[in-house]
C-alpha cells in the first residue's frame, strides 16, 4: 500500500476567547492519497476551513502530527513551511485574494518568483496559464478591471504556477454566479485529471458532489470538529493518477546537499534577483500610493534639506567671514620695541631697522613683510589743512594689510595720479586712493596717507629706525609657530630680546570657534528635525504595514519567507527615505538659488561630503526606522492576515 500523500494524526486546534478556550478540531484523523478529489463539507463554523488552512501549512495544529509525503511539518521551521506552500500546494480563495496593486499576469507571477525563477521563464509560463485560462486578453488588467469568474481564473493559474501539485480551494465558488461556478468545478475537474490532488471545502452538498470522496465534519452539540463521515462518491468515476510528471516534486521533496561553485554562483545571482525584484514591488507600492508616500518622506526631506543647507550656509558665512578677517590683516605678526604693551622705555629702544624686516622675508612662512615709520602731521591741500597720520612703509604694506585700490596706483607702479598735498612743509603727490577698509588698527573714518618709509625716515623724521614691522603669514602655516620663527630671527639678530609681537590671528580663531559654535548648534536642530522625520518614516510605515496587512497574508500564502516579506518593506522604508534625501538636497540647492538672487554679501557652499553624509543619513534611517515596520510585516500570522479586509 502506497504512503498517504497527506496524513493528519490526532490534530486538534483551540483558540483562545478570552478566558475560555473555543476547540474548533478535535482529534482529527484523515488521510488523502495522490491523485484524489476531496470534498471537506460542513455548516459554517464546524472547521473546515482551519482544516484546510492547517492541510495548506497556514495554520499548525495546537496537538497531534501533519505529515506531508511522511514529513512530519512540526518539525519545520518557517522557511520550510513556506517552501511547501510555494513548491507543493495552490491556493484557491473564495476572495480570490488577489494583489490589486498588480496585473493578473503580475499576479500570476508572484508563487514562481519566491520560487527564484527568472523574469522571463515565469512570465512565459504565468501567460500559457492565463491563455489555457481563456484570459490571453486579460493580461494586463488589474484586478478590479475584471470579473468574478476572471478573477478566480487568475487565482487557478496563480495556483499552478509552480506545479500545484496539492490544490486547495476555499469555497470556490461562493463568490460567483451560477454560471461561473459550474464552469470552475468542470476546470478543477480537468485539474484533477491532469494529475493534481484536489481539496475542496465547502458548505454545498452540489459542490461535494464533483468530488471522489466527501469527507463531512460536524460541529455543535453531537460532535465537536470533528469527522462524521467519510464516504466515496459512486456519482464520479474516482480517478487515480498514473502520471509521475505530475507527482515528481512530491515524491523528491528538496534535500540539502554541499554547495558546488556553481551552485555557489546561482545562490548569489538568486539572492541578487530577490533584491531586485523587492525593489520592484516597493517601486509598485510607492507609485500606487503617491500621496502617503510623500507624506513619508516629507519629513526626511525637510531634515535633509535642513542640514544640508544648514552646512552650506555655515561654510558660506566662514568662507565670507575669513575673507573679511583676511582683509583685516588678522593673519599678521607685529614686532614693536619694548617688552609689551605700556612699556614706557619703548620710545627710547630703537633697534628695530628695515634690515630685520629684509630678514624676515626669507623665512619660508612669510607671504610679506613692511616696516613702518608713523606719526601725525599737518595735511594741507590748497587753504584746507587738517591732522592726519602720515606711515612710511615697505611696497609689501597694502598686501600685508589687506588693502585694495580705489584708483591709481601703489608705490613704483606708475606715475603720479594726482594733485601735490603738504605735509608739515614736505610737499608730496598722490598717486592713489585705497578702498575703504575696517582694520584691527585703524577704521576707515581716519586720514591716513602712506609714504615709502625711506622719505618718512630720511626726509620728516631723519631716522635709520622704524617704529614697527608688521609680517602677513602664510594662510597654511599655524600662527603660533611663525610667531616663534620670527622671535628667534630677531633674538638672534639683536642679541637680547628688546622687542614684542602682537599675533591678531587669535581674533581670526575666535571668530572660527564662535561661527563653528553656531554652525554646531543649528546642525543639531536640523539633526532633531531629521530624527522627528525618521520616527514619522516608522509611525507611517507600520500603518502601512496595518492597511496591507491583507497583502501580506497573500504573498505568505503563496510562499513568501519571513525574508522575503521583511525585505520588501525594509527596502520601501530605505527608498522612501533615499528618495526623500535626494529630494532634499535639491530643497537645499534651491534655497541656494533664492540667496544667490536675495543680494546677501556670501553665498551657500555646498559640500560634497555633506551631501554624501546626508544620503548615507537618510539611507540609515530607512534601515534604523524601517526595520520595526518589516519585521512586524514579516511576523504577522497568515491566518489572521487574510482575513483583514
Amino acid at each position: 500500500m502506497t504512503e498517504a500523500l497527506l496524513n493528519v494524526v490526532g490534530v486538534s486546534r483551540s483558540f483562545s476567547a478570552g478566558e475560555d478556550e473555543l476547540t474548533v478540531l478535535k482529534e482529527i484523523n484523515l488521510q488523502i492519497n495522490r491523485g484524489e478529489m476531496v470534498a471537506i463539507i460542513g455548516a459554517s463554523g464546524s472547521g473546515k476551513s482551519t482544516l484546510m488552512n492547517i492541510l495548506g501549512c497556514l495554520d499548525k495544529p495546537n496537538k497531534g502530527h501533519y505529515f506531508i509525503n511522511g514529513q512530519d511539518t512540526s518539525a519545520m521551521d518557517e522557511n520550510e513551511l513556506a517552501a511547501l506552500r510555494r513548491e507543493y500546494f495552490g491556493f484557491i480563495f473564495q476572495r480570490y485574494h488577489l494583489l490589486g496593486d498588480l496585473t493578473a499576469l503580475g499576479n500570476v507571477e508572484v508563487p514562481a518568483l519566491y520560487a527564484n525563477e527568472g523574469p522571463h521563464e515565469r512570465q512565459k509560463k504565468a501567460t500559457q496559464l492565463l491563455t489555457r485560462l481563456g484570459l490571453s486578453d486579460r493580461l494586463e488588467h488589474k484586478p478590479n478591471q475584471l470579473s468574478g469568474g476572471q478573477q478566480q481564473r487568475v487565482s487557478v493559474a496563480r495556483a499552478l504556477i509552480n506545479g500545484g501539485d496539492v490544490i486547495l480551494a476555499d469555497e470556490p465558488t461562493g463568490a460567483l454566479d451560477s454560471t461561473s461556478g459550474e464552469e470552475m468545478m468542470k476546470l478543477l475537474r480537468e485539474l484533477h485529471r491532469d494529475g493534481h490532488t484536489i481539496i475542496l471545502v465547502t458548505h454545498d452538498p452540489h459542490i461535494a458532489e464533483f468530488a471522489d470522496r466527501v469527507i463531512e465534519i460536524k460541529d455543535g452539540e453531537i460532535k465537536d470538529g470533528e469527522i462524521i463521515g467519510d464516504t466515496r462518491n459512486d456519482n464520479v468515476n474516482a480517478y487515480q493518477s498514473s502520471d509521475r510528471a505530475a507527482t515528481e516534486l512530491v515524491d523528491n521533496p528538496p534535500q540539502t546537499h554541499p554547495q558546488t561553485a556553481k551552485q555557489q554562483t546561482t545562490k548569489y545571482r538568486i539572492n541578487w534577483s530577490r533584491y531586485l525584484e523587492a525593489l520592484k514591488m516597493a517601486l509598485i507600492g510607492m507609485s500606487n500610493n503617491r500621496l502617503r508616500t510623500f507624506l513619508t518622506m516629507l519629513g526626511i526631506i525637510i531634515g535633509i534639506a535642513s542640514v544640508v543647507s544648514v552646512v552650506a550656509l555655515g561654510a558660506g558665512s566662514q568662507q565670507s567671514i575669513m575673507a573679511n578677517i583676511a582683509s583685516m590683516g588678522t593673519n599678521t605678526i607685529e614686532i614693536k620695541p619694548g617688552t609689551g604693551r605700556g612699556d614706557r622705555r619703548s620710545g627710547r629702544i630703537r633697534t628695530l631697522m628695515a634690515a630685520d624686516a629684509d630678514a624676515l622675508k626669507t623665512l619660508s612662512f612669510v607671504d610679506s613683510v613692511t616696516p613702518t615709520v608713523r606719526a601725525n602731521v599737518a595735511i594741507r591741500y590748497a587753504s584746507e589743512t587738517v591732522t592726519g597720520s602720515v606711515q612710511g612703509v615697505g611696497t609689501d604694506y597694502f598686501r600685508v594689510r589687506g588693502y585694495s585700490l580705489a584708483q591709481g596706483q601703489f608705490f613704483a607702479e606708475g606715475n603720479a595720479l594726482g594733485s601735490v598735498i603738504f605735509l608739515g612743509h614736505l610737499p608730496v603727490r598722490v598717486i592713489g586712493v585705497t578702498e575703504p577698509i575696517e582694520s584691527v588698527s585703524s577704521n576707515s573714518d581716519e586720514l591716513n596717507v602712506w609714504l615709502p618709509y625711506t622719505t618718512v625716515s630720511g626726509r620728516i623724521f631723519r631716522q635709520n629706525y622704524v617704529s614697527d614691522i608688521t609680517v602677513r603669514v602664510d594662510e597654511n602655516v599655524e600662527s603660533e609657530v611663525a610667531e616663534q620663527g620670527i622671535i628667534s630671527l630677531l633674538t638672534m639678530r639683536h642679541g637680547t630680546v628688546d622687542f614684542f609681537t602682537i599675533n591678531t590671528d587669535t581674533i581670526r580663531k575666535s571668530i572660527e570657534k564662535t561661527s563653528a559654535t553656531m554652525t554646531m548648534l543649528i546642525s543639531a536642530i536640523a539633526f532633531i528635525s531629521l530624527l522627528v522625520g525618521g520616527i514619522g518614516v516608522m509611525n507611517i510605515m507600520l500603518v502601512s504595514v496595518t492597511e496591507r496587512t491583507r497583502e501580506i497574508g497573500i504573498r505568505i500564502a503563496v510562499g513568501a519567507r519571513q525574508t522575503d516579506i521583511m525585505r520588501q518593506f525594509l527596502i520601501e522604508a530605505v527608498l522612501v527615505c533615499f528618495c526623500g534625501g535626494a529630494l532634499g538636497i535639491g530643497l537645499a540647492y534651491f534655497v541656494g538659488v533664492i540667496f544667490s538672487y536675495s543680494g546677501s554679501d556670501f553665498q551657500m557652499v555646498y559640500s560634497g561630503t555633506s551631501i554624501i553624509a546626508a544620503f548615507a543619513c537618510s539611507t540609515l534611517i530607512g534601515v534604523l526606522f524601517g526595520y520595526l515596520p518589516a519585521r512586524n510585516a514579516a511576523r504577522l500570522n497568515p491566518i489572521d492576515a487574510l482575513s483583514r479586509d
